[in-house]
């Protein structure tokens, strides 16, 4: 394939200077480095030409300066290019360039080392001709070759366009080329050997119309109008213009650039306004823009050096609310830590109408609170804000606040305005504050018989007060028990008096007490910090009996139960043991009831008279921490007291047959309660009725114990029921004792 371009021809021959080597020191060559000057003369007046690289690594100027356009390596001490540019009748012209780091050798590189590409050319085929030919001499050893073009340009439309010399095989062009109409053509070369076929195959041309700069910028509009509102700040774009050219894009000759001549009228100056080089925006730059402007636009190729076009741009400058309000002075002061107070009134003026929405004033800070330590908000005079502190401020964190403020009206601006901005400088008051405890709920465990002056914790706290350098000193603020005691100035906290985990003030095995830090200001400042011992449980409790009198009927068999309490917890109270030291009047046996309460029974010797006796038992828990527990005994001869639901020995027995045959159909998967009733089957029964039916109900509602004629217990399957039955048959024999008086 071969490319040729279309020139006209010309007496001059323009054309590069020489060879060019450019020097350079580094092999590492950075992006914009200048390398030098390319010198091209197409014999005119001209001193810019369009220039291109076969390397990207490296761009020029129109005025052919060489540069670095994107950051290479010199790998082997030199780089070898071409640089192509046309003259005025679109010859293209090639000279190769070196660039050479010093203290390397200059290597030559031409188009056989593969520098220059191979065009295609016709090949002519061997020539046979057998020796010992007699002639006749000369002899013609080759036909004559005959050269012929064919396409678009040729033998079709534009036809005649180019031609060809059939014998010599010079191709011409016989009229002005546009390349805005066409930009390449197409042709077949034939060559035919004379009075034979054709001696090789067609081979294709290309022609590229090189682009010329012959197409000046053409503005989409012949003039522009557009609004701008007076108040409109720097930067506002007001309209953009727009030019198109029509040579080839993506080089100098179509790259737009865009200028504004001149302006009318010149005031305030003569820059009011300001242009995008690369897309026509037009921008307010100056401030007080005034009745109406006319701009003068030019937009040039070649970067804005080439060929020219021009138009005209109305700006009407229209009226806007541009009395914004205006901030008076702006200084407040606070004491630190306050929360809700006045730190400062802001007051504006504006210049529209009093009391309207376009003169009431809004307030917001805009600038300098990060952490949100103040609101702002309009006051009843509509041209006033309100600054107050939304959180306490801290005087030792930072001493001054630099707050900027924006007023607005009620409603938006109806142009763009620059809004009025105020900065307020808050101080802060230092106050005396409270010392802080580095732990605020400050939690050990100790066994509750710590012994006394013994250190439970050492308690540490510190002024925030950083520039006061105030003592800390230590107290008791609260200590039910009065347990503790806290050394003034070390903080430390020790046992004044031995601790008990069985003291009403200590919940869930926690003693709870408050300490205070305060320091030694003029005005002391005391801060607190919560103190929570966790008691291990240690066996200092025996168990003991809570019943200390009891009354007992001489001829009643029914048992007394008495209950066994220790003030230690489970691992140092049940099981207990109990030894009757009394065993001529009572024989007693440890029981567990139904509700894990440990009882006692006490059953009375048939051989003992009425009086008063002193029963001793000694109670031991688990651990063998024992005591003796007296207990004063009445014993006397009981009669029947006028009591409802008294029970006789028949009604204690039948009770006892039924509800044991009751008991024994019960499902343990189902939930029962017992209400022992003084009721008949049919109507009310007498109180000395010696039956009394006993009812069995299922229920999920159980209560406790009612009134001592019925049994609740909650959730019993069928082994608790059995143990709450005989609990309950118990009960019963301790109420016939309790319905008897002496």
């Amino acid at each position: 394939m071969a490319v040729v371009s279309s020139a006209e021809e010309s007496p001059c021959k323009p054309g590069f200077d020489s060879d060019l080597i450019f020097k350079v020191n580094k092999k590492h060559l950075k992006r914009s480095t200048r390398l030098g000057k390319v010198g091209f003369t197409d014999c005119t007046d001209r001193t810019r030409f369009l220039f291109s690289t076969d390397d990207s690594c490296f761009v020029l100027t129109t005025e052919g300066v060489l540069t670095v356009k994107r950051a290479v390596d010199l790998h082997d001490g030199q780089l070898d290019f071409f640089v192509h540019s046309w003259d005025s009748h679109g010859n293209k012209m090639t000279v190769p360039v070196m660039v050479l780091q010093h203290g390397h050798h200059h290597v030559s590189r031409d188009a056989d080392n593969g520098l220059r590409r191979m065009k295609r050319d016709w090949v002519i085929p061997p020539i046979n001709i057998p020796e010992n030919s007699n002639g006749p001499f000369p002899y013609k050893m080759v036909q004559k070759i005959l050269y012929s073009i064919t396409g678009p340009g040729a033998t079709e439309d534009p036809v005649g366009l180019f031609t060809i010399e059939k014998d010599t095989g010079d191709l011409y062009v016989h009229q002005r080329l546009d390349r805005e109409k066409q930009a390449h053509y197409t042709l077949l070369a034939h060559a035919d050997s004379a009075g034979s076929s054709k001696a090789e195959d067609p081979m294709e041309i290309i022609i590229n119309v090189i682009d010329m700069n012959d197409n000046k910028p053409i503005f989409e509009q012949t003039s522009y109008a557009a609004k701008v509102a007076e108040s409109s700040p720097k930067g506002t774009t007001v309209i953009q213009v727009k030019a198109t050219d029509a040579d080839e894009p993506g080089n100098d000759n179509s790259e737009i650039r865009y200028t504004i001549l001149s302006q009318e009228p010149n005031l305030p100056s003569d820059s009011m306004f300001a242009i995008n080089s690369f897309n026509g925006a037009i921008m307010v730059e100056g401030v007080g823009l005034d009745r109406k402007y006319t701009l003068k636009i030019q937009a040039a190729d070649i970067e804005g050096e080439g060929l020219s076009g021009r138009t005209t741009v109305v700006l009407k400058v229209t009226d806007s609310n541009n009395n914004p309000p205006v901030f008076t002075a702006s200084t407040g002061s606070v004491d630190e830590n306050a929360v809700g107070v006045l730190v400062f009134k802001l007051s504006v003026t504006d210049k529209d109408e009093p009391n309207s929405p376009a003169w009431n004033a809004k307030f917001k800070i805009i600038r300098g609170d990060p952490d949100n330590l103040f609101s702002i908000e309009t006051g009843t005079y509509k041209q006033e804000g309100i600054i107050k502190t939304a959180k306490g401020l801290d005087f030792e964190k930072s001493r001054t606040h630099t707050l900027e403020v924006i007023a607005e009206n009620d409603v938006p601006f109806a142009i763009p305005l620059t809004t009025s901005t105020a900065t307020v400088v808050v101080t802060v008051k230092d106050v005396n504050e409270p010392p802080i405890f580095k732990e605020k709920e400050m939690t050990v465990q100790k066994p509750e018989d710590v012994p006394v002056d013994c250190v439970i914790i050492k308690s540490e706290a510190e002024d925030p007060d950083l520039a006061r350098e105030n003592a800390i000193k230590y107290k008791i603020i609260d200590d039910p028990d009065n347990w503790l005691t806290v050394d003034e100035d070390s903080g430390l906290v020790k046992v004044k008096s031995l601790m008990d985990r069985e003291s009403p003030n200590v919940k869930e095995n926690k003693y709870t007490a408050l300490l205070g830090a305060y320091d030694n200001d003029p005005v002391p400042a005391t801060g607190t910090g919560t103190l929570v011992i966790i008691l291990e449980d240690v066996n200092d409790n025996p168990p003991f009996i809570e019943e200390r009198n009891i009354t007992v009927c001489k001829d009643a068999s029914a048992p007394v139960l008495l209950t066994v309490t220790d003030r230690d917890g489970p691992l140092h109270s049940a099981p207990y043991n109990v030894m009757d030291k009394s065993r001529d009047i009572f024989r007693s046996k440890v029981f567990f009831s139904v509700f894990a309460e440990t009882k006692v029974e006490l059953v009375l010797k048939s051989s003992v008279l009425s009086g008063t006796y002193q029963v001793i038992l000694r109670v031991s828990d688990t651990d063998g921490l024992e005591q003796n527990c007296t207990i004063q005994a009445k014993v006397c001869n009981c009669v029947d007291a006028p009591l409802r639901n008294s029970w006789g020995v028949k009604e204690q027995t039948i009770r006892g047959v039924v509800g044991g045959i009751l008991l024994l159909s019960i499902s343990s998967e189902q939930q029962w309660f017992i209400s022992i009733s003084a009721l008949s089957r049919h109507r009310r029964a007498p109180p000395h009725s010696p039956f009394m039916p006993l009812h069995v109900y299922s229920t999920s509602q159980i209560s406790p114990f009612s009134n001592g004629t019925h049994l609740f217990h909650k959730d019993l399957n069928k082994e608790k029921f059995r143990n709450a039955f005989f609990s309950f048959m118990f009960f019963f024999h301790h109420q016939q004792n309790a319905t008897k008086t002496c």
